[in-house]
């Protein structure tokens, strides 16, 4: 494909997604920004969903995983079905019964207002790099098959990409990400099907031939108990799924918005049971593109490897044909948008009402201006953000990174909302930033020293040690019991 044809197909995706925005955001409230009015349907919320947690790292990163770490990565994808059940037993009923807009309001009723604003800015912290990795990604693909040719910067690709963000987001926020984010999905999951069947095709494998194949592969092994130091060990990545389903979804406003927005309690269960089973199929689907991706590259002599692997074969290589490239195109853009979009309204929605009080402090008219303000400012700090990624990133697996990272930023909030939920003891609260801040600098120097004294990778284990660090740290500045 010529970049002009990319171009003109990319724009035409976003005017799907403008249109979609003008029919939902009838009236532009904060009510419909921050909650959809509470009347979204809990299976367009699921299916959505599951772009919004794939994302353009899963989409890019995963297949691109597999040559190196081989299928461990649905290790901790079998965690996840066990943190979406803590959320769905355990979180979700306190979001309801409390009507929380923003999740970290429950810290201020719990211990006090400096903990509040320091779980709301965890958050933001962690969501503000998180979908900045994110989107960096898929902006320096476009910019490979794109923007180069038509020598434009990088630094206006990723302007123009926050700003047609931005577009569609402005008015109605959540309201109109429900429905936008639903449409994404779709093609992302069309995009990843038809892949893995030309694939398959051209390698000459279908229906049981595949599954023998796949089984029959070196690069399909799942478990991993032989080096218990390694980051690879079943323990660590299991648990680390569970916790990181856990942070990254119950504790985090972007994804916990969706689910507040349905209709009541049950139907967010519902949502959260669904998601978890679909989420689980569609990640090895994923590991097996990746696998298949490989024997391919290999086979043909193609030097692709990591992140680079699905694009390039994709976009580039012929065989194919137009219309994988297509779908390629679009399902990136889907998978890298429908998890961006939601990104851009939960920074929104936490700087307005747990930093600024906006619902506290101003009348409607002045919240919705104020919000406005809010949802600029921080589409132009992803822009920086990214910016600042593309001097600084390793050439590595950008979801390893990602996830790596969490551990230290979300580490704080596992660790609150773990004395929170399951102790009576209270804090004294003006301590608490201390705590949080102090946690992911200790954490890090006990995973360096660990790493080079005994040979033992806390890997996605960082997680846990961070929320365990906080955990006891709030212990030692504890008070009486509630």
């Amino acid at each position: 494909m010529q970049p002009l044809h990319i171009l003109l197909l990319i724009l035409g995706y976003f005017i799907v997604l403008i249109l979609i925005s003008y029919f939902t955001n009838k009236g532009g409230s904060n009510a419909d920004f921050f909650k959809a009015g509470k009347q979204s349907p809990w299976y367009l919320v699921a299916f959505g969903m599951i772009g919004a947690s794939l994302s353009g790292v899963t989409f890019i990163s995963v297949p691109g995983w597999v040559e190196a770490s081989k299928f461990s990565y649905f290790q901790v994808v079998l965690g996840y079905v066990v943190g979406y059940a803590v959320i769905g037993t355990v979180l979700l009923p306190l979001y309801y019964r409390l009507n929380l807009t923003s999740i970290y309001t429950y810290l201020e009723g719990r211990f006090g207002n400096a903990s509040y604003k320091t779980g709301a800015s965890f958050f933001l912290l962690s969501r503000v790099v998180g979908a900045s990795f994110r989107l960096y990604l898929v902006a320096v693909v476009l910019q490979s098959l794109i923007f180069d040719d038509l020598n434009i910067p990088f630094w206006i690709t990723v302007t123009i990409t926050i700003l047609l963000i931005w577009l569609y987001t402005f008015k109605s926020g959540i309201k109109t990400i429900v429905w936008t984010d639903t449409l994404q999905t779709l093609f992302m999951l069309v995009a990843v099907g038809v892949a893995v069947y030309y694939v398959a095709t051209d390698l000459g494998l279908s229906g049981g031939n595949l599954f023998t194949f796949i089984a029959d592969s070196d690069m399909s092994q799942i478990f991993f108990f032989d080096d218990w130091k390694s980051g690879d060990h079943f323990v660590k990545q299991f648990i680390s799924g569970a916790f990181i389903a856990i942070v990254m979804t119950g504790l985090d406003q972007d994804m916990m918005q969706k689910n507040l927005t349905c209709r009541n309690l049950k139907d967010a269960q519902k949502n959260m049971f669904w998601f978890t089973i679909v989420l689980t199929i569609v990640n090895f689907v994923f590991l097996t593109l990746g696998l298949l991706l490989t024997v391919y590259a290999q086979q043909n002599g193609i030097d692709a490897h990591k992140d680079q692997l699905f694009p390039t074969l994709a976009a580039q290589e012929t065989r194919f044909g137009i219309g994988v490239a297509i779908l390629f195109l679009l399902g990136l853009v889907a998978a890298a948008y429908s998890s961006a979009d939601s990104a851009l309204t939960a920074l929104t929605t936490s700087f307005s009402i747990d930093i600024m009080d906006i619902e506290k402090k101003y009348d409607e008219r002045k919240q919705v201006i104020m919000r406005k303000r809010i949802h600029i400012l921080f589409s132009l700090l992803l822009i920086l953000v990214i910016i600042i990624f593309k001097y600084v990133i390793a050439d590595d697996s950008v979801i390893s990174k990602l996830f790596v990272y969490a551990g230290y930023t979300y580490g704080p909030l596992l660790g609150l909302y773990a004395y929170g939920l399951f102790t009576k003891w209270n804090v004294k609260d003006k301590f608490v930033p201390l705590i949080a801040i102090a946690t992911p600098f200790i954490g890090y120097a006990i995973s360096a020293m660990s790493a080079a004294y005994l040979n033992f990778e806390f890997g996605f284990f960082i997680l846990i040690l961070n929320g365990a660090l906080t955990f006891f740290g709030l212990i030692l500045i504890r008070t009486q019991k509630n």
